[in-house]
């Protein structure tokens, strides 16, 4: 079976451009991917044209070997970016048309499942005011009512706004910054309750001294935390065990980890008590599930980061639906009113659960002329993306 034709999408999402592919082959089935990634949207949408034109004619069952001989030929470029994007996509639309040739879900093919109720914690759930407490309380009522029993927030996000400061150039906070952040988490922990996890997001914006010390802050505000995610960033592995030493929360990293290569010198040094790995940009299913077996290793759990489009959402349920140490996969409730209309059925999410089906491949499939509707912008915005 050969791909005859690779076709490359830019929809708008709400944060930024969805990059979605679709894979024909000469005998009729297709797949559906996607390789969204940010801030360089058009740079990762050039690099999935690029990469579907170098694979029309190659046999679409040979998956493994299409992984590798892509990651090989192209890994001059660097280990991570937009070429291992595309390959994601790639790859997520080659498992598609596997299942769908074998009339089987793609969780069967990965080795069947160990659940196929994938729970998901709310992430951009916090829109449209410009950050007080008891704005995030509120919206944190809302989000609970539609059945989401775990969420994340980055409590240090524009905290310049109320008090007209930016992150200074050693990402440190003043103390008005630092109250606001605990004063954030501790009006959303009181609406919610104590036994609700809140998994505190920091972007890797903070420097080491003022990490740990936000870490015993939060500690100490009684704020029952999922995790503490990046405290520093991937390219500091020995700094991150460093850190995760130090503080009383767990530590979570991996959305900027690309490939079970960049999670191994985490995981030796044991520097993250979870990861999270990203499915669009990590490459694919297939390394999704590597990575998922690596952690096995070292006994750490695994909690896909996902702000991404609805087919990363159904791609990483698969494989979290494969796996023995899954622990919760990101999702974003807030969201553009056209991700359910541009697949051909809704995303299947029930009171804070991606429920699988039995239908082969992924389940589902796009509504091209519905992509063609909400194109995204290839031109750069202006300023910086945070």
């Amino acid at each position: 079976m050969k791909i005859s034709k690779v076709k490359v999408w830019l929809v708008e999402g709400i944060k930024y451009n969805w990059t979605l592919v679709k894979v024909y082959t000469d005998e009729g089935i297709t797949g559906i991917g996607e390789a969204t990634n940010w801030p360089g949207s058009p740079l990762v949408y050039h690099a999935c044209q690029y990469v579907g034109s170098v694979v029309i004619g190659e046999d679409a069952t040979r998956i493994d070997y299409m992984w590798t001989k892509l990651y090989r030929d192209m890994h001059w470029m660097g280990q991570a970016g937009p070429l291992l994007d595309a390959i994601s996509a790639i790859d997520i639309a080659l498992w598609d048309i596997a299942g769908k040739r074998a009339g089987l879900p793609v969780y069967e093919l990965l080795g069947g499942a160990y659940r196929k109720q994938i729970q998901l914690y709310a992430n951009y759930w916090f829109l449209g005011q410009e950050g007080r407490p008891e704005q995030y309380a509120a919206q944190a009522r809302h989000m609970a009512l539609q059945g989401f029993s775990a969420c994340k927030l980055d409590p240090f996000a524009h905290t310049n706004y109320l008090y007209g400061q930016d992150l200074s150039p050693n990402l440190s906070l003043s103390a008005e910054q630092k109250k606001l952040a605990i004063d954030r988490l501790v009006a959303v922990q009181e609406a919610l309750g104590k036994d609700f996890p809140i998994a505190v997001e920091t972007h890797a914006m903070l420097n080491g001294p003022t990490a740990v010390e936000m870490a015993h802050r939060i500690a100490e505000a009684n704020v029952n935390c999922m995790w503490y995610e990046e405290p520093a960033g991937p390219e500091f592995p020995g700094e991150l065990a460093e850190i995760k030493h130090h503080i009383p929360l767990p530590v979570c990293v991996g959305e900027r980890l690309h490939s079970r290569y960049m999670c191994r010198p985490i995981l030796e040094r044991h520097a993250a008590d979870i990861l999270m790995p990203d499915i669009t940009r990590c490459g694919g299913i297939s390394e999704m599930r590597k990575i998922a077996s690596l952690c096995e290793c070292f006994n750490v759990p695994v909690a896909p980061h996902n702000p991404n489009g609805p087919v990363s959402t159904i791609a990483s349920a698969h494989v979290m639906a494969s796996i023995p140490n899954f622990l919760m996969q990101e999702f974003m409730l807030t969201d553009v009113a056209w991700r359910d209309t541009i697949l051909d059925k809704p995303l299947p999410v029930k009171q804070g659960y991606f429920q699988l089906g039995d239908a082969p491949g992924l389940g589902f499939d796009f509504v091209e002329e519905e992509l063609e509707r909400h194109p995204g912008v290839l031109l750069p915005r202006p300023g910086f993306y945070v």
